[in-house]
Formats: structure tokens, C-alpha cells, sequence
């Protein structure tokens, strides 16, 4: 893997492009000129198509984990159609449909990335709200156009809708990455799913899709019909019934936790088996309590997991087309982008919103 880095002395240094942008900590988005660097050798051009809305999307806009580098383009969910490829790059051509999630660079050097893990790069560069190896700011998917190093885009399959696949990119992923590496994508085993939201439900549509046994874990009593009678849930467990969740104690393989809200951990380590695993994908931004006796006693683990490396997104990807499986998504224009982000505060979406990017951005250029 090479740096995309731009030579004044190859070609123009940038492109105009057109965005919705977010300028202080109101969060409030509006339209926003600027520029985009060419496509190098290493890099392809994209027309986006569809960009998905992320939580984390409204917490930089509002600067409430206190690093926005302000004016801020929000996304990382990006499903885009390849206008022009540089001459090094052989995985795209033009008029293919590529994606692209939370990470646009890396070192491509040290352990992590030799190992197919830039996800966990020291030198990580996200897609947004970070500063490129040429030292420009990266700006995200509310816009017409992206331009990234072939690395860092996935190959998307024909047969799957583009505006389900977007939150893929990055919903997807930080499910799908754990559920494998700590072996619970597996059939026959019991998973337990914290939340029913965007992550969440691409977790209980993986597990179901490989013959697992899926657990739903929530506090809202009124995402049970859902759960069971559409996304396929053999139990639904309601967190603040106490006779639901000692019923089931001893019983989970593991549990992928996505609530970014404070809880106690304590209940659902007792959910798990001996040798069971809680991954937290989810951030509070409190620290949550650390049950040490009930993971001593049962030989049970609390790990984390973000995001996944590009050759993991890409699997993830090619399982979903063979499974047939997206996201369920409420697709907006770029002008309602306001009122989603309120709506997304207020946890009132089910389960992810995608803005047409293609059709109501109204680029000038």
C-alpha cells in the first residue's frame, strides 16, 4: 500500500466540490464550496450516490468529543460510482460502484497494517475530521464527490441495493468485525445483541444468516414484535425485567454490546456462559463499573472492538451478497439532513438514514 500524496509538478492540485458542512457547536449543517485533490496514481474519483448518517456524525458536528476541526463534512458510509481511476490502480474501473467507511489512510507499514488491521494504525486517518498525509483536512460523504486511494474502497456486488448497503460501511463492520474475530459468527451458537439500532440490527441479520441463535437485549419494550416477527429473534429480553434476565443467566456465547448510553455491565456478564465474551462497540462516554468477581469466577471476558480492516470490510461485504443482506434504512434528501440528525438524538429512525446524495445534493459543479 502506497501514500496517495499529490506532486504539484504531475497535475493540478485540486477540484471544486459541494457539501453540507457544519461550522461551530450548534451542529447545524448548511451548504459549504470547497476542494477535493485529484486523482493520483494510486487513487480512484467517485460521483457519491449515497451517503448513511452515523451517531458519530452528530457528536463531531456538535464537537461533544472535543476534537471537531470546524468546517466539518460529516460521513462515513459513502456508496459512490468510480468517474476516474489513476494509473497504478487495478481493482476499479470507471463505472464501478465503490464504498468507502470510517478510514481513508494508514502507515501501511507497521504491525496493524501488515496485518490487514489499519482499523488500529497509530497513523489511522478517518474520512472525516482529520488531517490527510498532505496535511489537508479530510471531508466525509454529505458531498458530490470523493476521491480516495484504492486501498481504502471496497467493491460492491451488483445484486445488492446501494442505499442499504452505505451504513454497511460502517454499521456493519464494527458488528461484523468482533462477531468474527472472537468467534460468534459461527452456527450454533448463542449471541446476545445490546441494542437494536443500527448496529444492532446488522448484528442479529448476520448471526441469523449463519444459523445462530440470536438474544435480543433492550430496554424498549415495544422493539419486541419487530424484532421477532421481522428481523427473526428466538428471544427478546427486556433489561430492566429481573425475572426475564435471571431466566436467562448462563445461556449467551457471547454479547455484542452497541448502546453508547450508560448501563451496568454487571447483568449481562451474568448472561454469559463460562469462557463467554461481552464486546462493547458501543462508547459511553462514562466509564461504565468493571464487574471483576462474576469474570473471575466464570472465566469470562470484556473486549472491545472498532471498526474492521479493509480486506474484513470487503468479506463483509461479499458475505452480505451472498446472504442477501443491508441495512434497513430511511432514505432522506441532503436538505433534511437537520431534522435527521434531531430525529437520530432522539434514537427515531429505524434504522439508519441515507441521504440521496446523487439526486437532492443540487451540485453546481
Amino acid at each position: 500500500m502506497s501514500e496517495a500524496i499529490i506532486s504539484s509538478a504531475e497535475e493540478p492540485q485540486a477540484v471544486n466540490a459541494y457539501g453540507w458542512a457544519a461550522r461551530d457547536s450548534s451542529g447545524i449543517l448548511s451548504p459549504f464550496h470547497f476542494t477535493r485533490r485529484t486523482t493520483g496514481r494510486n487513487d480512484i474519483s467517485m460521483k457519491i450516490l449515497y451517503c448513511g448518517i452515523c451517531h458519530s456524525d452528530l457528536h463531531f458536528a456538535k464537537d461533544e468529543v472535543a476534537m471537531t476541526i470546524y468546517p466539518l463534512v460529516p460521513g462515513h458510509e459513502i456508496v459512490g460510482e468510480v468517474t476516474e481511476v489513476g494509473s497504478n490502480v487495478t481493482k476499479f474501473k470507471v463505472g464501478d460502484i465503490a464504498g468507502v467507511g470510517c478510514m481513508v489512510g494508514s502507515c501501511g507499514s507497521c504491525g496493524n497494517c501488515t496485518r490487514d488491521l489499519e482499523n488500529y494504525c497509530p497513523k489511522m486517518v478517518w474520512t472525516y475530521n482529520k488531517h490527510y498525509h498532505d496535511g489537508s483536512i479530510t471531508f466525509g460523504g454529505y458531498s458530490d464527490k470523493f476521491v480516495v486511494e484504492e486501498h481504502f474502497a471496497v467493491r460492491i456486488p451488483d445484486n445488492l441495493p446501494l442505499e442499504g448497503v452505505a451504513p454497511m460501511l460502517c454499521a456493519g463492520i464494527t458488528v461484523y468485525s468482533p462477531m468474527r474475530h472472537f468467534g460468534l459468527l459461527e452456527h450454533g451458537k448463542h449471541l446476545g445483541v445490546v441494542g437494536l439500532g443500527g448496529l444492532g440490527h446488522m448484528a442479529v441479520k448476520f448471526a441469523k444468516a449463519i444459523g445462530a441463535k440470536v438474544t435480543v437485549i433492550s430496554t424498549s419494550p415495544n422493539k419486541k414484535k419487530e424484532a421477532m416477527e421481522q428481523l427473526g429473534v428466538d428471544h427478546f429480553l427486556i433489561s430492566r425485567n429481573q425475572e426475564e434476565m435471571q431466566a436467562a443467566m448462563g445461556t449467551l456465547d457471547g454479547i455484542i454490546d452497541t448502546v453508547s448510553a450508560p448501563h451496568s455491565l454487571t447483568p449481562l456478564v451474568d448472561l454469559l456462559m463460562t469462557d463467554g465474551k461481552l464486546i462493547l462497540v458501543g462508547a459511553p462516554l462514562q466509564p461504565p463499573e468493571l464487574p471483576v468477581f462474576p469474570l473471575i469466577l466464570g472465566r469470562k471476558s470484556i473486549a472491545g472492538s472498532a471498526t474492521g480492516g479493509m480486506k474484513e470490510t470487503q468479506e463483509m461485504i461479499d458475505f452480505a451478497a451472498k446472504h442477501n443482506i443491508t441495512a434497513d434504512v430511511e432514505v432522506i434528501p441532503m436538505d433534511y439532513v437537520n431534522t435527521a440528525f434531531e430525529r437520530v438524538a432522539k434514537v427515531d429512525v429505524k434504522y439508519r438514514f441515507v441521504i440521496d446524495v446523487a439526486n437532492t445534493m443540487n451540485s453546481p459543479y
